[in-house]
C-alpha cells in the first residue's frame, strides 16, 4: 500500500493546466508541422504557417494558445495499491484546476448551472473520469476541451446491420458538419461500442492518444488510416477554407456491445488537441 497526499495531486495539475494552455504537445507540433508540408493549396499552407507561429509567440511570450482555454478534462488512473491522504481526491483535483486557472490568468470558462448560466470564476468544476488499475501510482491526463470543436461532436446509434460502412459514414457526415467550426485542421476521436455514454467517453479519450500511434487492433488501425484518408479528400482544408489537410488524426477506441446495438461517438477537437500526462 502506497499512501498518496493528494496536495500533490492539486500541485501537479495547476502546473498542467497552465502549461498545456500555454504550450503545444510535440506529437501535435510535429503533426501540424508536417500538415503544413504535406497541404497542396498555397492558402491551405499559409493558415498552417500563421497557426505555427501564433503556437512559437504562444510557447516563447506565456500566453494562451487559445483565448477558449477550455473546460477541463481529467482522467485519473489510480493504482489499487494507493491510498489517498490529506482530504477528498476531487477537492484536490478541482483546488489544482481553480490554482490553475487563477494564478495562470485563464480564461474562466465554465457557468455553475447549464440553464442559469452564472460563471463560477474559477474554472471549475471540472469532469473527472476516474480508474482503478493495478500498481501504486497515480497517473493523470488532462486535456481542457474548447467547445468550438465540442460543439460540433456527434452520436450515432446506429444498427448493427450498418457495420464498419455505417460507422465510416457517421464520422464522415460529423465531420462534414462540422466543416470550419471545429478549426480545422482537427483530430477526430471515435468510440465505438459499449453504450450510450461509454462511446462518448472512448470518444473523449482517444483525443489524448499520441497523434503518433495506432490502435494495436489490426483492422481498428486499418480504419483510422482510411477515415483519415477520406476526411482529408472532402476539401475542407485548414481553417475551413479549403484544402487536403482537414484533419490530422483518427483515433478509434472500440469496446464489447449489445447484440441490438452499434453505438458511435464522434468527438471532434480543433488543431489545438491540448493533452499532458503526469504520473505521481
Amino acid at each position: 500500500m502506497r499512501n498518496v497526499d493528494v496536495s500533490l495531486v492539486t500541485a501537479a495539475i495547476r502546473e498542467m493546466c497552465i502549461e498545456v494552455n500555454h504550450k503545444l504537445s510535440p506529437d501535435m507540433a510535429g503533426k501540424l508541422a508536417e500538415a503544413k508540408e504535406r497541404e497542396e493549396s498555397p492558402l491551405g499552407r499559409q493558415i498552417l504557417g500563421q497557426l505555427i507561429e501564433n503556437m512559437d509567440i504562444a510557447q516563447k511570450e506565456m500566453i494562451p494558445i487559445c483565448q477558449d482555454t477550455g473546460m477541463a478534462v481529467v482522467f485519473i488512473e489510480v493504482g489499487q495499491d494507493v491510498h489517498f491522504e490529506g482530504g477528498n481526491i476531487e477537492d484536490a483535483v478541482n483546488e489544482g484546476v481553480r490554482r490553475g486557472y487563477t494564478e495562470g490568468y485563464l480564461r474562466k470558462s465554465v457557468v455553475r448551472d447549464p440553464l442559469e448560466r452564472v460563471n463560477t470564476g474559477d474554472n471549475t468544476p471540472a469532469v473527472i473520469h476516474y480508474s482503478i488499475v493495478p500498481g501504486e501510482n497515480v497517473k493523470i491526463t488532462l486535456a481542457p476541451k474548447g467547445f468550438g470543436s465540442e460543439n460540433m461532436s456527434r452520436l450515432f446509434m446506429l444498427k448493427p446491420a450498418q457495420g464498419i460502412e455505417g460507422v465510416k459514414e457517421a464520422v464522415l457526415t460529423a465531420v462534414a458538419d462540422a466543416g470550419p467550426n471545429a478549426c480545422p485542421p482537427m483530430v477526430v476521436g471515435v468510440g465505438i461500442g459499449g453504450t450510450f455514454e461509454k462511446c462518448a467517453l472512448m470518444a473523449k479519450k482517444a483525443l489524448t492518444r499520441n497523434v503518433n500511434e495506432r490502435s494495436k487492433i489490426p483492422y481498428v488501425a486499418e480504419l483510422e488510416t482510411e477515415l483519415l484518408d477520406k476526411i482529408n479528400c472532402l476539401g475542407l482544408g485548414p481553417g475551413g477554407l479549403g484544402g487536403r489537410m482537414t484533419a490530422v488524426n483518427v483515433a478509434v477506441e472500440t469496446y464489447p456491445t449489445h447484440i441490438a446495438g452499434l453505438p458511435v461517438a464522434v468527438n471532434i477537437c480543433c488543431h489545438v488537441n491540448r493533452h499532458i500526462v503526469r504520473e505521481i
